[in-house]
């Protein structure tokens, strides 16, 4: 064997071991991306022919074995507005206690490793606690006003987290450069860090509302309902929502089969509201970041 030979060989090792590292990180990633595509195209092929806009924009007929989904659209768009207004906020504003004011003690780091705990927590939890608190404790009873708070909790940690990690991101000398100029620590954080940290926020704020849109646990405690034909007249309604809709049509309906092309085109427009909102968080995310190349 010469020696000429031997950086050949570990070349060719390397090249080989990369190969093999390569594909064991692809597979999986295209694995999940035909099921995916598959998830797609059986969802569409078996609900498309269902969904046109009378169905967008017609409550339930028959035992719901006709008709549309307009109820349920309404009550979903309506309870995810009460959990972004509950939410945002307090989510924004812990965010930045946390991250600007907060000494860095036991206590504050007992108080991020709660709240991450927290945003791990099944959603079923926290339907059982939104009816002792706001539907039992806070005599809000089977409501809008009810789900969209419990939504809304369930949202806080996620919210908490992703801003502050957002926040956290942000260069020191930003807010060193505006405190030398004499401004307030307030006025720094509002004027030089807030506006960079933007994209995270609004990116973890989008990804908590698109998952909201999907949660059936929460509300099946606090007041969505099987079927009503009315539209909600206040927050202190019962309403429909897509996912439990979905879920009623899916497993509790005496007429399953009759039923569930209906149920398949409710997939269909909850999935598209669901992506709807994935990508609004993704082009938020590319301007922000394009206006910011320090970001990327």
């Amino acid at each position: 064997m010469t020696t000429n030979s031997l950086p050949a060989r570990k070349l060719h090792r390397t090249r080989f071991a990369s190969s093999i590292g390569f594909w064991l990180l692809a597979i999986p990633l295209v694995l999940f991306l035909a099921f995916i595509v598959y998830l797609c195209i059986y969802l569409f092929s078996n609900g498309i022919s269902v969904i046109s806009w009378s169905f967008l924009t017609q409550a339930p007929t028959n035992g719901m074995t006709a008709g549309g989904i307009w109820p349920c659209i309404v009550g979903t768009v309506l309870v995810t507005f009460v959990s972004l207004v509950f939410s945002v906020p307090i989510g924004v504003f812990s965010a930045i206690y946390l991250s600007e004011y907060a000494p860095a003690n036991l206590l504050t780091s007992a108080i991020r490793s709660s709240i991450r705990s927290l945003a791990g927590i099944p959603s079923i939890v926290y339907g059982l606690f939104g009816v002792a608190l706001f539907v039992s404790a806070m005599k809000l009873g089977l409501s809008i006003a009810a789900s969209g708070l419990t939504l809304g909790l369930m949202n806080l940690p996620w919210i908490i987290a992703t801003a502050e990690e957002a926040i956290s991101a942000i260069p020191g000398s930003f807010r060193e450069g505006a405190l030398a100029l004499g401004t307030t620590k307030w006025e720094a954080i509002r004027y030089n860090v807030l506006p960079y940290a933007l994209p995270g926020i609004l990116t973890g704020v989008l990804l908590a509302l698109a998952r909201t849109m999907g949660e059936t646990a929460p509300i099946l405690f606090t007041g969505v309902t099987y079927y009503t034909r009315q539209l909600p007249t206040s927050l202190s309604s019962k309403f429909m929502a897509l996912p439990y809709h979905l879920f009623a049509l899916a497993t509790q309906h005496d007429k399953l089969l009759e039923v569930r092309p209906i149920a398949f085109s409710t997939a269909i427009v909850l999935l598209v509201f669901v992506l709807a909102f994935d990508a609004m968080a993704f082009v938020f995310r590319l301007r922000f970041a394009g206006a910011n190349k320090w970001q990327v």
